[in-house]
């Protein structure tokens, strides 16, 4: 798969499998999606679902899909797996295909994804996915997965999440300004007389340390962020027979 993301989540299978497999609660933490909804089915048939994402307060981009889940597996492990389409002519995302996958461990659950897409657009489409677009769903994906952590973990919903995550970022610009700021006011110390050399140390250094915090500090506990998560997996895998299944009828 093109894109994996994996994290561990302190919480029980049951739970974990609610929150991910509930169209209702899943489009609550997951920032790629604005809405997921389940479409009628028939006796037999796959569950088909559909999904949008507001691009812009005024256009949202849809599309179609199916999913398929295994709840019981011999060895305690269970699989989603979901294949997805849009024809909406302003997505980037021609088709895509992915699985999810849940490992109980001693302490709580490995949650691990594996996904990819096929681009529209040409050559362009997929010079711009290269570049931006699929950094950025990487990027998307693992903060979704740290909110859901926080949010079985913590009780931290994911709308407060969000919150903390743009107070968090509105405080780091904000001292970054006032360090870019500062570093262009040096020549107003000279006024302090004798303690304009001790300042004129002082303050850059002052400075330094406040703009490496700004750039550089880990995000508070309370608060989502995608560097928590696993990028890459730790051992090789292999994709669910689940997902070739969906692959093959469709």
């Amino acid at each position: 798969m093109g894109l994996y993301i994996e994290t561990h989540i302190r919480a029980d299978l049951d739970g974990l499998w609610a929150h991910t497999q509930d169209p209702a609660r899943h489009q609550r933490w997951d920032l790629r999606f604005t809405e997921i909804a389940y479409l009628p089915r028939g006796e037999g048939e796959p569950q088909r679902f559909r999904c949008a994402t507001r691009v812009l307060p005024f256009l949202t981009v849809s599309g179609t899909g199916v999913a398929a889940g295994e709840e019981e597996r011999s060895d305690g492990t269970r699989t989603s797996a979901l294949r997805f389409s849009s024809p909406h002519p302003l997505s980037l995302i021609a088709e895509a295909s992915g699985y999810w996958r849940y490992v109980p461990e001693a302490h709580g659950v490995r949650f691990l994804t594996g996904y990819d897409y096929r681009p529209r657009w040409g050559a362009l489409g997929a010079a711009a996915d290269r570049v931006l677009f699929r950094p950025l769903v990487g990027w998307a994906t693992a903060w979704s997965f740290d909110r859901l952590r926080l949010w079985l973990e913590r009780g931290i919903t994911p709308e407060r999440a969000l919150l903390n995550w743009l107070a968090e970022l509105a405080v780091r610009a904000l001292v970054l300004t006032l360090c870019l700021i500062g570093f262009g006011l040096q020549s107003l110390l000279r006024p302090f007389g004798p303690l304009a050399d001790a300042m004129a140390y002082l303050c850059p250094l002052l400075l330094v340390v406040a703009l490496s915090l700004a750039l550089f500090k880990a995000p508070l506990a309370c608060t989502p962020a995608a560097r928590r998560c696993l990028r890459a997996p730790v051992v090789r895998t292999r994709t669910p027979c689940l997902l070739r299944t969906l692959e093959e009828n469709g």
